[in-house]
């Protein structure tokens, strides 16, 4: 393991220093949360899922904080994705 991956496993997830690495997943809608239809696009198969921006990221994710524009009306998988917990450490260090 690197440095920088032992120091990214170390500290602890907050909102200051969260890379929003889990805006980068695919994320399908499976449940009516009430995400905004300019957030939606549709999969070839038909499945709703969060639009993306060109280079990845979720098109709900306010480039400039680093955080949810959507937040209380987010997706039930980002509602489930806990900050911190053994997924999203996973993620960060697959971003590294």
């Amino acid at each position: 393991m690197t440095d920088k991956m032992n120091e990214q496993t170390e500290t602890k997830v907050t909102c200051a220093n969260c890379d929003a690495c889990c805006c980068r997943l695919e994320v399908m809608l499976i449940s009516d949360t009430g995400v905004p239809e300019r957030f939606i696009e549709f999969d070839k198969w038909g499945g709703m899922t969060m639009a993306r921006l060109d280079d990845g990221w979720c098109s709900a994710l306010d480039r400039n904080t680093m955080m949810c524009k959507i937040y209380e009306k987010r997706p039930l998988i980002c509602r489930e994705f806990k900050m911190g917990d053994a997924d999203c450490i996973d993620e960060r260090n697959a971003n590294l």
